[in-house]
């Protein structure tokens, strides 16, 4: 890995240099489904496009899947530093976070695993191989640099292939476009935050460039419950460091071939209490995760015909290196625990326009991943092709279809496909959409082979098979009096088999587990008055491991979020956002009890924003207003109150 390597202390350095000031601004609603949410200038965004849904530009009209889009408008307004934080409001999700910033976090998607949901960064799959279960750290990215997320629900991997047996979150950075400008923005507030961030960008019809560093630091948030902590022992808080420094370029080489590349280098340490013992307690000592994650991608984009046909080849790779140390009973930290994660992909992709409205898109990939550990290496290769179709019926009707064929040099040829129709009716513009999908999950590298012996007697099992999926949803959309009031809601529901769990014997995996998973998601948004927007989601998800007969864990029933908007004056934006979990099933600190309910909680945030000049934002935000002492998961206190505030200068552009 690069911990704290020379390109992080020249990104420190060049910081120091450049920040000119603070920003951010105050409020829209995340996690807006674009299908259905009002923008933030008009009424409704008529021409809302969704890229995930279907792997190309679409309208949200012509989508059936549930997609939710934030945006880095929402991002800025709502002042979300980190992914989760972007996440928090998104139906379908339940985001639990260990120890606060920095801290491991899992999003599980209309209640399926934390790893049945594939990731990708401009194109580039983030799911990590070096963990045990190939899931991806949702704690560990910073958002300055993110142009806009969409959360696609539901089995997708007709399209996607492994790891999207719930779904996908599709994150893009940020091009540069228009004359050159520079931002920066510092901001500084509780559990000893202080950020900053720069960036430069522009770009013309033949050359697009940006860049941008950040850096997030907060060393001093409580995680630990104060029941938990031993009678006169003190525990020190928790503390993340982490820079990120990313770039994206485009350069046309004529009027039909393109070359685009972009890069990503994050480093970050965390410190948190070190438990020991059995059950275990927290002890004065903290024990340290560092990591270093490096993704790329280059693609060249030829486009002969005048968009009738467009070929996309790309090569993407990705190094995930992380290790942790534990204190000894003396504080001192003892050899480092390394874990490294490789993947290498080439793929390519032609979108065919069959004729106006009726579209093909195929695509064919390879991939490898390799898993390095101190005393380990094993790889794999996965080979695939899918044939996707897309069609639009006098812009009433619609419909994606798609099939993916997988062979995997470890578990063999695998088949997936989706259906998604879409019809909106006449006179009363009501949108009615299902979808109906498979999806899998490959066994990742560990449960296939890694071996913790002697000390654990416990194996990898080579002839895992792949967890599998059959989902589907359906749902309406209605827009009332000129779109001002939209509102709408999905049914869904997930048959999963083929659970990859430990064994009855406890010294290996097998293929045992059988899972159902169902709920509804609705939304209502109001647009009062162009000053004054409100929307509120609701999710009722119910997860249940059909062999044991009971409840998945960190699934609750129930999640609510409210945000309401108000621009009082034209430079002045107010935003509250209201956060409503419910209770669930969790094991306690150490899973020494495996078994509990926890507590749910309500949470409210509020954020502003002062334009003082053209090219000087004044923010400030409070988060968690009432300051709930809430486990999320249990024995790990969420951030306490917090109040937050910066400047943000943008010169050129």
């Amino acid at each position: 890995m690069f911990p704290f390597s020379q390109a992080a202390e020249r990104g420190r350095l060049l910081l120091s240099v450049s920040l000119l000031g603070l920003a951010c601004s105050a409020g829209a609603a995340l996690g807006q489904d674009r299908a259905a949410a009002p923008a933030a200038q008009d009424s409704v965004a008529l021409d809302e496009i969704v890229v995930s849904a279907t792997g190309r530009p679409t309208p949200v009209r012509e989508v059936a899947s549930s997609v939710t889009v934030v945006t880095a408008e929402e991002i800025e307004q709502q002042q979300r530093r980190t992914l989760p934080q972007a996440l928090a409001t998104v139906p379908g999700l339940n985001i639990v976070q260990i120890g606060g910033p920095g801290g491991q976090t899992s999003v599980f998607m209309r209640g399926t695993n934390s790893n049945h949901v594939k990731v990708l960064i401009d194109g580039i799959e983030a799911n990590d191989p070096s963990t045990p279960n190939r899931s991806f750290d949702f704690g560990s990215m910073q958002t300055d640099d993110i142009e806009r997320i969409e959360v696609l629900r539901g089995p997708q991997s007709g399209l996607y292939g492994a790891n999207a047996l719930g779904g996908v979150v599709s994150i893009t950075t940020r091009r540069g476009e228009g004359p050159p400008k520079m931002t920066a923005r510092v901001e500084a507030g509780s559990q000893g935050t202080f950020n900053q961030s720069a960036g430069f960008s522009g770009g013309t019809d033949r050359f697009d460039y940006a860049f941008n560093v950040s850096h997030f630091r907060s060393d001093s948030t409580d995680s630990v419950p104060s029941q938990l902590i031993p009678p006169g022992q003190k525990v020190r808080p928790n503390a993340y460091d982490s820079y990120t420094y990313s770039a994206r370029l485009g350069f046309a080489l004529t009027d039909t071939l393109r070359l685009n590349w972009t890069g990503r280098y994050t480093d970050g340490k965390f410190l948190n209490p070190y438990d020991a013992g059995y059950p275990s307690v927290p002890t004065p000592y903290r024990g340290s995760q560092n990591y270093g994650q490096a993704m790329t991608r280059g693609e060249v984009v030829w486009d002969p015909f005048g968009g009738r046909f467009v070929s996309r080849l790309g090569l993407s790779y990705t190094n995930q290196d992380r290790f942790s140390r534990s204190p000894n009973a003396f504080g001192l930290l003892g050899l480092p625990t390394e874990y490294l994660g490789e993947r290498t992909k080439v793929d390519w992709r032609g979108d065919l326009e069959i004729a106006k409205g009726h579209n093909l898109i195929m695509g064919l990939q390879y991939e490898r991943e390799r898993l390095e550990t101190t005393n380990f290496t094993a790889s794999n290769g996965n080979r695939a092709a899918f044939l996707e179709y897309q069609g639009n019926i006098q812009d009433r009707f619609f419909l994606a279809a798609n099939i993916r064929r997988d062979d995997n040099d470890s578990y063999g040829d695998h088949t997936t496909w989706r259906v998604a129709p879409a019809v909106i009716l006449p006179w009363t513009d009501t949108k009615l959409k299902a979808s109906y999908g498979t999806g899998f999950k490959a066994p990742t590298l560990s449960e296939l082979f890694v071996d913790y012996r002697p000390g654990y007697n416990f194996h990898g099992n080579p002839d895992l098979r792949p967890e599998e999926s059959r989902g589907w949803d359906v749902g309406f959309e209605q827009p009332l009096f000129d779109r001002k009031l939209q509102f709408g809601a999905t049914w869904f529901q997930n048959n999963i088999r083929n659970l990859i769990v430990t064994n009855a014997t406890f010294d290996s995996y097998a293929n045992v587990g059988r899972a159902r998973t169902k709920g509804v998601e609705a939304f209502a948004a109001l647009e009062i008055s162009p000053q004054f927007r409100i929307r509120a989601d609701y999710t009722f998800t119910l997860a249940k491991d059909e062999s044991a007969r009971q409840e998945l864990l960190r699934r609750p029933r129930h999640k609510a979020s409210a945000t309401a908007t108000w621009t009082p004056m034209e430079k002045l934006t107010l935003s509250a956002t209201l956060i409503y979990v419910g209770p669930w099933i969790d094991g306690n600190r150490d899973f020494s009890v495996s078994r509990l309910k926890a507590k749910g909680a309500t949470l409210v945030n509020l954020a502003a924003e002062y334009k003082a000049t053209d090219k000087v934002t004044v923010f400030g935000r409070i988060d968690n207003l009432f300051d709930k002492r809430w486990e999320n998961p249990v024995g790990f206190l969420v951030p306490g109150f917090g109040a937050f505030g910066g400047i943000k200068v943008a010169l050129g552009g």
